[in-house]
């Protein structure tokens, strides 16, 4: 089974990239109707649909598609996945509708990052979504779904294009990549392991911190990550991802411009996160903890490493 419900109208699905339990999308009930939030790859579309079929949804039903964000783990599949859903209508943030339309500097930009051969693997074709079946979201706006309002906001701070929407029937947010990551292969110590996501390129921890601050504000019960799936004791974990931003930062400010600083920076950072997981107790060797994070740690790096070269041309 690759999804499953979490209660309060809200189906988690395991996108199926790099293992089990990596990467997620949501599907949101009411009245009836529904929504996705994040589409995972164009290889995720069958366990969507899935998903739909299981809870006695009709694909015509389905009447948004939101975007948290344009990366490809959350966005690549939101065209494949259109061409299913009739009815449905995507939206993201206005900086990312551009590239939904046309992904080709989306795809170029992963490329980059990633190399083309692991992106054609792990994300699939990456299909247009077609103009007129996309719209911009507002900061502020509320997403009506058969009575239930999904309330929209701008997330800066992993991304420059991120939305969360708040869900006041669950009093959770659905958060993307700006709540951090949190693996339920660390579950079993004291607290979950979480830990803030800077991967590459807009990476901006001030605000970062801010719509940390912001999404506290609603005092939710819960959040739902994309990475992975819904975490509760809201207020501690955001200290910890407080404290981890401060803390990264400060191991990138050590690292940056010193012969092999993105090498020197991801072990820094994996020791970091083994020392995480000491202290919450998960029963995690520390062999585990960097297979794991492997791709984390190297890409929270890059990210941080191309924020502080931003930050010094800035200057």
């Amino acid at each position: 089974m690759h999804h499953e419900y979490l209660g309060d109208g809200i189906t988690v699905v395991d996108i199926g990239l790099e293992r089990p339990h990596f990467g997620a999308c949501y599907l949101i009930e009411s009245g009836g109707l529904a929504a996705v939030y994040d589409a995972g790859t164009s290889h995720t579309v069958p366990r969507v649909l899935s998903a739909l079929a299981e809870r006695g949804i009709a694909r015509g039903n389905v009447r948004y598609m939101i975007a948290s964000h344009v990366h490809l783990d959350h966005a690549g599949g939101v065209g494949a996945l259109l061409r299913e859903l009739p009815a449905a209508q995507v939206l993201a943030h206005a900086r990312g509708v551009r590239h939904l339309v046309d992904p080709s500097a989306l795809q170029a930009s992963a490329e980059q990052v990633y190399g083309a051969d692991v992106v054609a693997a792990h994300y699939g074709r990456i299909v247009p979504v077609p103009a007129e079946r996309i719209r911009a979201l507002s900061d502020g706006e509320d997403v009506d779904l058969g009575g239930r309002v999904l309330h929209v906001v701008d997330s800066p701070g992993h991304a420059r294009h991120h939305v969360a929407l708040y869900d006041a029937a669950s009093s959770s947010w659905f958060t993307g990549d700006c709540f951090g990551i949190s693996y339920r292969e660390f579950d079993g110590g004291s607290e979950p392991l979480i830990f803030p996501t800077t991967s590459p390129v807009q990476f901006e921890p001030e605000a970062m911190k801010a719509t940390i601050h912001r999404l506290l504000s609603r005092q939710p019960r819960s959040m739902l990550l994309t990475h992975y799936s819904r975490i509760g004791d809201v207020e501690a974990r955001a200290r910890t991802l407080l404290r981890l931003i401060d803390a990264q930062v400060d191991l990138a400010r050590r690292h940056a411009g010193h012969a092999d600083s993105t090498a020197n920076l991801t072990e820094a950072l994996q020791v970091l996160f083994h020392s995480e997981v000491q202290r919450i107790g998960a029963p995690v060797s520390e062999q585990r903890t960097r297979e794991l994070l492997a791709i984390d740690a190297e890409l929270n790096a890059k990210g941080m490493l191309v924020w502080l070269e931003r930050e010094k041309r800035s200057n």
